[in-house]
This record gives structure tokens, sequence and C-alpha cells, in this order.
């Protein structure tokens, strides 16, 4: 990894690339994310209602179409300040932090009246979703943890520039999850890897510095097994016979970081995603899909960035 944190260089190589899309891209899905902006500042998902995790994605596609504007900030600024006090998961917390931290970059500080050891807290409060078996998991006092809000967590910290307590643990928690397939999956009884849980395993593992050169192999192979025979995408897993924009984003991200950007059929997973993308703007998850959604359109707005 470089210098910046995995989220920063995320964001900082998909705003690299989608400044090299044509001007016409980037304005029309700022203009459909600024019209699904709730007048409470969040953004929703399928079902209405503002929520943190939605808003987290609304906020993070401007921020890679160079689209948050002061107002965009003071308004998701509000929302966010108004969910501080309230019981949040693990996903919750890794929003709530996300979007602060984007809405200070238009001026507005979510935790301007916080105590100034606030990270700290944060931090500990992040430990109560520990498991026994090295990893984080949805809810307080499971029997073990996930390897998807593992990942949460370890972004959530590194946001907050603390280091992740007994790392070894944690690296020792995600090669446990490695299938002999050279993918990763969600939960020990797995024996199915699949694109998301490997793509958060290879991140996990990226952020500890322990990614050996042995497993990137594998999962390289693994994800490239994984491609779309008709759609040009990548599946979830070996079993779903359709790809999705999730896991194109996820797999297209991994292979890039992995060194193996040149072996992916670009001219295919462009297609995919621009058959996905609405004209007006936004994008839906899959050729099954029949809605547009804030978090697929962060997956597409990426997915053509990364092969800008």
């Amino acid at each position: 990894m470089s210098s910046l944190g995995y989220l920063q260089k995320l964001t900082a190589d998909l705003v690299d690339g989608v400044d090299r899309l044509p001007a016409a891209f980037r304005e029309r899905h700022i203009n459909w994310l600024t019209a699904n902006q709730n007048p409470d500042g969040g953004f929703s998902g399928r079902e209405g209602g503002s929520d943190l995790y939605y808003t987290g994605f609304g906020l993070r596609s401007l921020a890679i179409l160079q689209g948050l504007t002061p107002t965009i900030c003071e308004k998701a600024g509000g929302f966010l300040k108004s969910k501080l006090n309230q019981p949040a998961s693990v996903i919750d917390l890794f929003s709530l932090l996300v979007g602060s931290f984007l809405v200070r970059l238009g001026g507005y500080d979510v935790f301007a009246e916080a105590p100034a050891d606030w990270p700290e807290r944060v931090a500990q409060s992040l430990e109560q979703f520990r498991t026994a078996d090295g990893g984080y998991a949805k809810t307080p006092d499971a029997s073990y943890g996930s390897t998807y809000h593992s990942f949460l967590v370890a972004l959530a910290i590194e946001l907050l520039e603390k280091p992740i307590p007994n790392i070894e643990a944690l690296v020792e928690f995600t090669r446990q999850r490695r299938r002999d397939d050279g993918g990763y999956v969600e939960i020990p009884a797995m024996r199915r890897c699949g694109t998301n849980p490997t793509a958060a395993g290879v991140g996990l593992l990226q952020i500890a510095n322990a990614l050996d050169d042995s497993s990137r192999n594998l999962v390289i192979d693994f994800l490239f097994r994984l491609v779309g025979e008709f759609e040009g995408g990548f599946r979830a897993n070996d079993r779903i016979p359709t790809a999705d924009l999730l896991s194109t984003f996820t797999a297209s991200w991994t292979l890039a970081q992995l060194g193996a950007k040149d072996r992916i059929d670009v001219a295919n997973v462009v297609a995919y995603a621009q058959s996905l993308e609405s004209s007006t703007g936004g994008f839906k998850g899959g050729l099954w899909d029949t809605a547009l959604d804030v978090e697929y359109t962060f997956y597409g707005i990426g997915v053509m960035g990364l092969f800008a």
C-alpha cells in the first residue's frame, strides 16, 4: 500500500480516473445524485427514508465526481450530526465516519461540538464488536467474526488514524478465511468463496501489510474464474450465472491493486457498466435489475473511473 490509507487511496484513484471521463458523464450523475438528496440531507435506499449507509454512498459518489458543494455538505452534515447519539452498527459507524470526513471538505464539521477525544472513544466503541477468533462481527457478543465487517472496522480505525488493536490476530483471522481455491469466505462455516469476501480479505491483508505473493497469485486466478460468460462483468460466486455491478467493481479494484489490471478485458467490463447506466444519471445493479440505486451508482462510477 502507498502512504495513503486504503480508503484514501481508493478515493484518490477514482477521482483521478473520473476526472478523465467526459464532462457530460460527470454532470448527469452529479445532477442525479443531487436530486436524490433528501430534504433532511441524507440519501435513501430503495425503501425510502434517509439512512447512514446510503448517505455514505451518496457522498462518496459526489466526492469522486468532484461534485460536493458547500450546500450539499451542510445539508448532509446536519443529517449526520443528528445520528451522533444514536446506537449504531459497524456499518452505520463506518458510514458516519466516511460521511463526516467528506462533508468536512465542504466546510461542515460534524464533530465540532464533540469532546476532543472523540476519535479514541469511537475506536474504543468499535472494540465491542471484536470476536474471540480475532475478527469483528456485525453485532456485539457474536460467536465469530465477519470478513466484511472486519474490513469495515479496519477502514474505520484507519480513518481515525489509530492503530488496529492486536492486528496480528486480525491477520490470522483473515488467513483462516481463505479456502483452497484461493478466495475468501464471509463466515467460518462457508466453503464456497465469493468475490466480495475475497476483496475484503485482500483489503484487510493489505492494510496490515501482510499479503504474500502466493496469496496474491491465488486471488488473481480465483477472481478471473468469476468473469461472467455473457455480460462482461464479474459474478458474486461461481454458482451465480449473472454478473452484478458490486462484484464487478470490487473484483476490478482488487485486481488492479494486485497488479493484474492489464489482464482484465476492459472493453467488456466497461460495456457491462455502460449497459446499466441511465441516460439521465444513476446505475442499476445488474441486467436483472429494474431500479436505479445510490449504492450501485457509486460502483458504476467507480468502474468507469478505474478504466477511464
